[in-house]
């Protein structure tokens, strides 16, 4: 496996890995442009142009965009978050000119016709009407909102319904042109495929792109607050939030070491002794979530409306424990979660593309395999120890709850 990188005067960024002893290729064009790029009055304007894209274009219908991939076995799709916006297919090693050219067509010629964004509105409105009869999709929304309060980061990804609804074509080709830019851009492949034939491809299919200027949202200032809604549920779900790590801090590989021995799996300690020894939950771990400026260290637990108020005690108590350091093998165990997971991303295709795009985006280099596994051997016992500390004696956490029961009496 080789993993090449050019860059050319647009400010195109194009990676790759070849391995040749795969049939199928798997290729992305990142765009630097996500929910948190949005101004308020724009809520869910990224999310609904990445479905407009499929829609059609100057010489493709939206028919012919779904029949043309799937005609050579291939598979095209597309997804927003808060800090990017990802097209990508995976096709047979023969179809990556097709692959690429049915993106490049997608980022540069979508036509954003008013008829059909008027009929793909009703089908976002669906997406947003799914979401919000989904609880546990609903509290991390509402985790995110508590935590970085009134800025673009906490809205949601998918936007308001009556903002979506104000959408129109000029809205959305007015975005596209400002941030669908060469510098904004990155492409990324992995698969049975040839860099200088990626690069050629690029050159040919993405010239068009203006060259433009990077995107740069808002810094985010976490706030902590609370967000409670009451609903009549069999289960009520809690998502909670402290000031996590950031990609680039000094602290993240001993944060994602915490958050595993703390919820990272079955031999856990709130799986151990939430779900197992007390019975108390069926879902319980916690996570971690990052972006070039920000992060946050969070945990989930959903469970019985009258059986919250002995859970939440047991979860304040392990995170306190966890704060004298890990204990027995948990480490090590920790460790080797962690390593394991780094080498296993590397073995599909479009994990592996995705990994590459995305540190492209955020550190604009590479980062070897070996120095993610340094980084985390490098991680110390007291290292945890610390970073649970930290959490424990923040003075704001940030709470949701959806469901029933006395929900004011949920607290850490």
């Amino acid at each position: 496996m080789s993993v090449e990188v050019t860059r050319l005067p647009s400010g195109l960024r194009i990676v790759s890995e070849t391995r040749k002893s795969l049939q199928t290729v798997a290729v992305g064009m990142w765009v630097d442009v996500g929910a948190r790029h949005e101004p308020e009055a724009l809520n869910g304007i990224t999310h609904c142009l990445e479905h407009m894209l499929f829609k059609g274009t100057k010489s493709r219908t939206a028919r012919d965009i779904a029949f043309e991939i799937e005609a050579v076995g291939g598979q095209m799709n597309a997804y927003t978050s808060r800090d990017n916006t990802t097209y990508y297919a995976r096709v047979m090693k023969d179809d990556l000119a097709l692959a690429f050219d049915m993106l490049s067509d997608l980022l540069l010629n979508s036509l954003c016709d008013e008829e059909e964004l008027r009929r793909e509105k009703e089908v976002i409105l669906q997406e947003i009407g799914q979401a919000l009869d989904t609880p546990d999709d609903v509290v991390f929304d509402h985790m995110q909102a508590a935590a970085y309060r009134d800025q673009a980061i906490g809205r949601s990804i998918l936007g308001l319904p009556d903002v979506v609804r104000s959408f129109t074509s000029e809205n959305l080709l007015n975005y596209l042109r400002t941030n669908y830019t060469a510098s904004n851009i990155v492409v990324s492949a992995v698969g049975n495929l040839s860099h200088a034939e990626l690069v050629k491809l690029a050159e040919e299919k993405l010239a068009a792109l203006p060259e433009g200027k990077p995107s740069k949202p808002a810094a985010a200032v976490y706030t902590g607050s609370d967000i409670r809604e009451k609903r009549d549920l069999e289960q009520v779900h809690i998502a909670a939030a402290w000031p996590g790590c950031s990609f680039v801090d000094d602290k993240y590989y001993a944060m994602q070491v915490y958050s595993t021995i703390l919820g990272g799996g079955m031999s856990s300690r709130l799986f151990q002794e939430v779900r197992e020894n007390r019975g108390l939950a069926y879902s319980v771990y916690s996570f971690t979530s990052s972006h070039q400026d920000t992060g946050l260290l969070g945990i989930y637990a959903g469970t019985g409306p009258d059986m919250a108020a002995d859970m939440m005690p047991v979860i304040r108590g392990e995170m306190e424990a966890l704060t004298k350091g890990p204990e027995g093998q948990e480490f090590d165990i920790a460790l080797a979660q962690l390593k394991s997971g780094l080498v296993m991303a590397l073995e599909a295709t479009t994990s592996r593309m995705e990994q590459l795009g995305r540190q492209m985006l955020v550190f604009d280099r590479i980062i070897p395999i070996e120095e993610m596994i340094t980084n985390v051997e490098a991680v110390t016992p007291e290292d945890v120890g610390q970073v649970a500390k930290e959490i424990v004696e923040h003075p704001s956490v940030s709470i949701a709850v959806v469901g029933g029961g006395d929900l004011d009496a949920i607290t850490f």
